[in-house]
């Protein structure tokens, strides 16, 4: 249920932490837990991500890498570009721009795998995608940024690199080898891991809402409308680069959801860590969560409707053999 409505919960969680001074209560548990909280619950999230991968699915990786190489250069090219050419053209505050090109920047989210499910889309290509970006993460973001943050804006870059190790790819790795591994590991994680991890992003964005009420509130709209032109030209990037590339329309439809649906959480934490809890780069993040979120789902169901069932004319199983072969 958790799953099935997570746009709800996202929504009633982050009305909450919002608007928790307004209940009138001496203890304001959002904003007393603070950043490092964070920092422990993006662990946990990527740990469940890791317990949830499919043993069958990764492994098809290493037989279908010239798609998954395709469909993940297409997410790390477009997405820094977009964020790029939308801070060049707004010029806002370094801070926020930052912000803006972390969002372009970070690999795509566990919530994209899902979404593609109810697209009819190719559920295996997107996990594979997921996979990819996330791994190749701690190489490709920070060049991304460092390519494309302003050089008046200092930050460590090697910081960068640590945290998405230690925060996003070891918890994903250590997770799917206990689950490749151990059996009763894996039963426990088929009835848990996706709760776990849907309420640690949930506790992510609330927590770092309630450290930035005052900018969550403040945003503009030229910052959202900005937010919205990345989120659009992320589907649009990666629906027609999918067709360039002749893939299925399953395919094409994981990847426009991978490519625009980023890691909301790994976004909050790298903003966090590189310039501070309260810092302005963390509310692009926050708000992209819901911008992504809320347009995924429309996509999805959209297509869920065009369609009653895309496997019939074009099954998802001979959809990655076909381009592999």
């Amino acid at each position: 249920m958790l799953q099935r409505y997570i746009l709800f919960w996202l929504v009633a969680s982050s009305g909450v932490a919002f608007f928790w001074p307004e209940f009138g209560l001496s203890i304001d548990p959002f904003h007393a837990a603070g950043g490092d909280a964070i920092n422990v619950l993006i662990v946990m999230t990527m740990f469940g991500v890791g317990a949830l991968l499919p043993v069958r699915e990764v492994d098809q990786i290493l037989h279908r890498w010239p798609t998954v190489l395709i469909g993940t250069s297409i997410q790390y090219l477009s997405m820094p570009l977009l964020a790029w050419s939308i801070v060049q053209v707004m010029q806002p505050d370094p801070q926020i721009a930052t912000g803006i090109l972390i969002v372009g920047c970070v690999p795509g989210a566990m919530a994209s795998n899902v979404l593609t499910l109810a697209a009819k889309g190719n559920v295996s290509y997107s996990v594979s995608l997921t996979t990819s970006a996330t791994l190749l993460s701690p190489i490709i973001v920070p060049i991304a940024l460092w390519l494309t943050v302003d050089d008046n804006v200092d930050y460590d870059g090697w910081a960068a690199v640590r945290l998405l190790v230690l925060q996003v790819v070891v918890p994903v790795v250590i997770g799917h080898l206990l689950s490749r591994f151990r059996e009763d590991f894996r039963r426990v994680a088929d009835d848990a891991a996706a709760t776990v991890a849907n309420l640690a992003i949930l506790a992510i964005i609330a927590i770092a809402i309630a450290l930035n009420r005052d900018g969550v509130a403040q945003a503009s709209g030229a910052l959202l409308l900005a937010l919205a032109v990345v989120n659009a030209g992320g589907y649009l990037a990666g629906y027609f680069g999918g067709t360039a590339f002749r893939l299925p329309e399953p395919m094409r439809r994981a990847l426009t959801l991978e490519v625009g649906m980023q890691n909301a959480g790994a976004g909050i934490a790298l903003a966090k860590n590189l310039f501070g809890e309260d810092s302005p780069a963390v509310i692009p993040c926050i708000l992209y969560t819901f911008g992504c979120m809320l347009t995924g789902t429309i996509l999805a169901t959209i297509w869920q409707w065009a369609t009653k069932d895309c496997s019939q004319t074009q099954p998802e199983s001979a959809s990655g053999e076909e381009l592999n072969s």
